[in-house]
């Protein structure tokens, strides 16, 4: 069964959300409001509405690093993820964890990174060769 998620939280600013979903990430912008925004977020839905943006904090011990907690994050085929981190390093994004390999040459080996929207939300991307690691122990 091929389902889609829906998630949906707080931004401050429908135009600075429209510029860096839209044009940074290079997501396709769905039906808004004066108040929201939804977005095809590589696959799934997004909804962004104006309000105060969830507190976070680096707790999350992955690997060496640690990472925000809570945090949005999408799954990418390898090829993918690299235009991706070559699009965002294009834009001048400030990282929190820049792309990286995680758990090289084990289970599980994947690409990584983490960066904020510019309203704070923490997003994780990550890169697989193949799909069947992502859930390999």
């Amino acid at each position: 069964m091929r389902s889609l998620f829906h998630l949906a939280y707080h931004v401050t600013d429908l135009d600075e959300t429209r510029r860096f979903y839209g044009e940074v990430l290079g997501c396709k912008e769905g039906r808004s409001t004066d108040t929201w925004v939804d977005f095809d977020f590589f696959g799934h839905q997004i909804s962004l509405h104006k309000g105060t943006p969830f507190e976070t904090t680096n707790t999350g011990k992955v690997g060496d690093h640690m990472v925000p907690m809570p945090h949005l994050g999408v799954i990418l085929p390898l090829e993918d993820w690299l235009a991706l981190a070559d699009r965002l390093t294009a834009h001048g994004l400030a990282f929190e964890i820049p792309p990286v390999i995680r758990f090289e040459g084990e289970p599980g080996e994947q690409r990584t990174m983490f960066f904020r929207d510019p309203c704070g939300n923490p997003i994780e991307v990550k890169g697989f060769k193949d799909f069947d690691g992502v859930f390999a122990s």
